[in-house]
């Protein structure tokens, strides 16, 4: 019999390690990513994680105002999440055995149907987003038998190739070769929209009903209700990707409830298992689940080994038992609304702001050239080196000076979004408005800080574009 092992002391290995972050991933990951970091002192070693904080090694405390992306929103390390993956551990139960359907999946998929509208009474339980995605274009495709896919300028749907070929973005799609046939539509535009769908070629329009990149929402609140209409009448499936807006994001469990939609498929991940392990979901009418398993030589056509995963499926549980019992979507609804009113208040106060706007907790700052003639000179040459860089100037110092993360709201965009955890209170949303304030109020003296930073930012994009 071989000897036991010593097992890894993961504890004292973080302890005398930590710090080396940014070396090791220079190293042997992503360099790029590293010297972005490093160029907007975002380079930060944080420690521990609580709640809405972040705290670095000297205990100070940072308020995540993007919550990881969506992905925390009952907080980082919620002891109850912690509690059910320990107890579940304990018990040494048979996991990803392949053939066999797991109670805890069944549980999941029981519980996420539950809370959702009659009609989605069928999960396909995965990974990520991006999986989510994946399973939603070859469910629909299934289901439809046709090809293409429709949706939204400034779309984000994932990474994958195939949520790739749904990115509103030309910058990601970029260099990675030719994609699934498709093509993207503007909000608002219904005539658009119906000339796309009366083609008849589409399996599925993907919407996000708030756009994540750059917080985005019809100006008609016609347009999602017409845009089901118009699937339902050309016979083309409406998908909602709720992975960054749905469970409470939007102060709604899913964005849709907004426009009282019937969506055929939804798509969840990021918070589904309160940000501790990868956890997705698809759901949909029995009647498209069952067009993909057609036959029996057909159960498995699409699946993914780790996607029914015990740790995952407890922790996907956890977390909806979490949100009930601590009103987490109502939180949402109320500190969003608050920090709605807060922010939009400093409008008066800055002509560097052009709109605040948002739903629930999933809120966006949008800046625009001031109407001071020195400051639109500033503003002009910032501008010209790339669109984006004052959001920028104004992240840095939000990080720097106030200790709170936050970052632009997608590429070339004078846009800061705030996706913080959805637990937040009134201390938060008052500590958030006051920094946004104080940060503003320094954009005023120029020259000054504010401004040499941007230089500094314009030098190092120029530089960057130099050696592209």
């Amino acid at each position: 019999m071989l000897s036991p092992l010593m097992p890894l002391d993961i504890q004292s290995l973080i302890q005398t390690r930590l710090g080396e972050n940014y070396d090791l991933h220079d190293r042997h990951v992503n360099r790029t990513l590293v010297k972005v970091l490093r160029t907007i002192g975002f380079d930060k070693v944080y420690a521990r994680a609580q709640g809405a904080y972040l705290y670095d090694r000297d205990g100070k405390d940072y308020l995540d105002g993007l919550g990881g992306y969506g992905a925390v929103n009952i907080g980082r390390n919620h002891p109850a999440i912690k509690k059910t993956l320990s107890d579940l551990m304990a018990m040494d139960m048979p996991n990803m055995v392949q053939m066999d359907c797991s109670l805890l999946s069944g549980l999941l998929a029981e519980a996420l149907i539950k809370r959702s509208p009659p009609h989605l009474n069928a999960a396909f339980l995965c990974n990520s987003g991006t999986e989510a995605v994946e399973a939603a274009i070859k469910f629909a495709r299934c289901a439809t038998g046709r090809e293409k896919m429709l949706f939204c300028s400034r779309a984000f749907h994932g990474l994958t190739t195939g949520a790739l070929a749904l990115n509103g973005s030309p910058m990601f799609r970029e260099s990675f070769g030719s994609l699934l046939p498709g093509n993207d539509i503007t909000l608002d535009d219904f005539e658009a929209l119906e000339r796309e769908l009366a083609t008849g070629e589409y399996a599925a329009f993907f919407i996000e009903c708030v756009q994540g990149k750059g917080v985005h929402y019809p100006k008609s609140d016609m347009f999602w209700p017409k845009a089901q209409e118009l699937c339902r009448k050309y016979g083309t499936l409406l998908v909602a990707d709720e992975v960054q807006t749905g469970l409470g994001r939007t102060g709604r469990f899913y964005a849709f409830e907004h426009w009282a939609l019937e969506p055929d498929i939804v798509t969840l991940a990021k918070s589904l298992s309160g940000g501790l392990i990868p956890c997705g979901a698809m759901l949909t009418r029995r009647e498209i689940y069952d067009k993909t398993f057609s036959r029996l030589d057909r159960c498995v056509v699409h699946s993914t080994t780790f996607g029914r995963n015990n740790m995952a499926m407890a922790a996907g549980l956890a977390t909806l038992q979490v949100m009930d019992e601590e009103r987490v979507v109502e939180n949402a609804d109320r500190m969003g609304k608050a920090l709605l009113e807060g922010l939009r208040g400093l409008s008066s106060r800055h002509e560097f702001i052009k709109e605040v706007r948002g739903k629930g907790l999933m809120i966006a700052i949008e800046f625009a050239e001031p109407r001071s003639l020195r400051l639109r000179a500033a503003w002009k040459i910032i501008q010209a080196a790339d669109k984006g860089l004052f959001a920028q100037m104004v992240v840095i110092p939000m990080l720097k000076n106030h200790r709170i993360l936050t970052q632009v709201a997608g590429h070339h965009m004078d846009v800061i979004k705030m996706t913080p955890p959805l637990i937040i209170g009134q201390t938060e949303v008052d500590r958030i408005v006051r920094a946004f304030d104080e940060t503003l109020a320094d954009c005023y003296k120029f020259p000054g800080a504010m401004w040499d930073m941007g230089t500094n930012l314009v030098r190092a994009s120029l530089s960057s574009k130099r050696a592209a």
